[in-house]
């Protein structure tokens, strides 16, 4: 079976609603999953914007959660640990948790969200940077899924 990454707020390629972005509520969406393989320890996600002025900007990066899980309910709690398991890191902004899209007026922009089926757990600090993050995946992603969203001011 392959990972597949899903969202009610918006479609897949469409465009995020201002709710998800600092133009709004400035909260998270709800994300659901299917199709893990067998093995699947835990799922880390990773959302960033590529598209950013300064070079791609990392607006989450969740870790460890548990292989049972298979979705991230809406306005996800910007603390260090999820409460069902799973951990925060931190995102460009300099915050743990979820900092929604923000980018300077002009062309929209693309906005991955990227969903990592690990083989393991990754047993890093709360906090942990994206780069932190990628460097413990490496070697136990077992499957991938991308859902990108797009939003412009």
């Amino acid at each position: 079976m392959s990972l597949v990454l899903d969202s009610k707020a918006f479609p897949k390629g469409g465009e995020i609603p201002s709710k998800y972005t600092c133009s709004g509520e400035d909260i998270s969406p709800a994300l659901s999953w299917s199709g893990g393989p067998q093995d699947t320890k835990s799922f880390a996600l990773i959302v960033e914007d590529p598209d950013a002025p300064s070079g791609t900007f990392t607006h989450w990066v969740v870790y460890d959660v548990p292989a049972g899980t298979h979705q991230l309910p809406e306005n996800v709690s910007k603390t260090d640990d999820l409460s069902g398991g799973g951990r925060q890191g931190r995102n460009d902004f300099r915050h743990v948790g979820y900092g929604g899209p923000c980018p300077p007026p002009g062309k929209p922009h693309r906005y991955f969200f990227k969903l990592y089926a690990l083989n393991s757990t990754l047993g890093l600090p709360a906090g942990a940077s994206k780069p932190d993050v990628e460097a413990a995946m490496r070697g136990h992603v077992i499957a991938q899924a991308e859902l990108m969203g797009k939003f412009g001011r």
